[in-house]
């Protein structure tokens, strides 16, 4: 019982802050608040047996990419607010039609919900062993040909960047 107040409590604070990324006027706050988000959606990976997935989302969404944000929003200097809004006016409704959508989908998901339940995956699901040894047997060859194309790409952006300095 106490796991699930908890869980309810921490779905409110990720939706809360959600809204808050979207409604704040002040970029550096949203992206505070987003960093609340990732936290408390990692609370929620840990309360699932997935330990793995949450210390990722701590250590790379809460970690690296907020710090890129931060930087990007800082290095930008956004200006007035009023520039942004006026850019908003023109993309509110579409923004409305995938929010109804979203919301849709998500009342629909709280019905699958409601039916009886479903057998719950094995206890190591979401733990690094588990996530290890797929990824050093079965999908050992997509993960390098990842690592491939990300160093790829990782020159060609130096090879542009120097191109343009020079």
């Amino acid at each position: 019982m106490a796991e699930r107040v908890l869980f309810f409590i921490l779905a409110i604070v990720a939706i809360a802050s959600a809204g808050g990324v979207v409604f704040s006027r002040n970029p550096v706050r949203s992206a505070l608040l987003l960093v609340l988000n990732f936290f408390t959606l990692a609370l929620i990976y840990f309360m699932l047996s997935a330990q793995f997935i949450g210390a990722l989302q701590v250590i790379v969404y809460a970690g690296a990419i907020m710090v890129l944000f931060l930087f990007v929003i800082m290095l930008l200097n956004l200006g007035s607010p009023e520039a942004v809004m006026q850019e908003r006016d023109l993309k509110r409704p579409l923004a409305y039609l995938i929010g109804f959508g979203i919301l849709a989908t998500l009342v629909g998901q709280a019905f699958v919900l409601l039916l009886p339940m479903t057998p719950q995956p094995p206890s190591q699901a979401g733990t690094a062993k588990v996530i290890g040894q797929a990824l050093f047997t079965q999908w050992a060859y997509p993960v390098l040909l990842m690592g491939v194309l990300l160093t790829v790409g990782v020159i060609g952006s130096i090879l542009l960047a120097r191109r343009r300095v020079s």
